[in-house]
């Protein structure tokens, strides 16, 4: 049986590796959607106009609130980057999706305390905050033995 399973083992992971990539593409999400390009120095001012530093800090930027149990530091060295359209979200749509570390985000129903500025904040705004934080993150590649399972 173990000899069959050995013969068949490449099968299977090629038949899986080529359904994934079917869907993949087919999917099609963000698909013909790009943002103007950013600044980070704007994105800084923004992030201060907007009383972000309320909530959270970036080494450039000093957190500011009065409770400091609802700070949550942005940026700093991480093992994988989030990504722009991530960035774009959390800032938009801050309750897609809130990390469990941070429970003190989160209000009595679930979702995040953060403000929406949707109706305020300009895209070049949204764009130029997006770009600062991605600046604010260094990328540390894992060692050889790094295991996140």
């Amino acid at each position: 049986m173990t000899f069959q399973y050995n013969l068949l083992r490449p099968i299977l992971i090629s038949l899986q590796f080529f359904t994934l990539s079917i869907f993949m593409i087919g999917c099609g999400q963000g698909r013909g959607f790009a943002l103007p390009a950013g600044e980070i120095a704007a994105g800084e001012t923004a992030f201060t106009k907007f009383n972000c530093n309320t909530c959270h800090s970036t080494a450039k930027v000093s957190f500011k609130g009065m409770d400091e149990n609802v700070h949550i530091p942005l940026g700093g060295t991480v093992t994988t980057l989030k990504s722009y359209g991530e960035l774009v979200t959390s800032v938009i749509n801050p309750s897609h999706r809130i990390d469990n570390t941070y429970e003190q985000a989160k209000g009595i129903d679930g979702t995040s305390k953060m403000q929406i500025f949707n109706e305020v904040m300009t895209v070049q705004e949204l764009v130029d905050i997006v770009t600062y934080l991605q600046s604010e993150y260094e990328i540390e590649t894992p060692s050889e033995f790094y295991y996140p399972y």
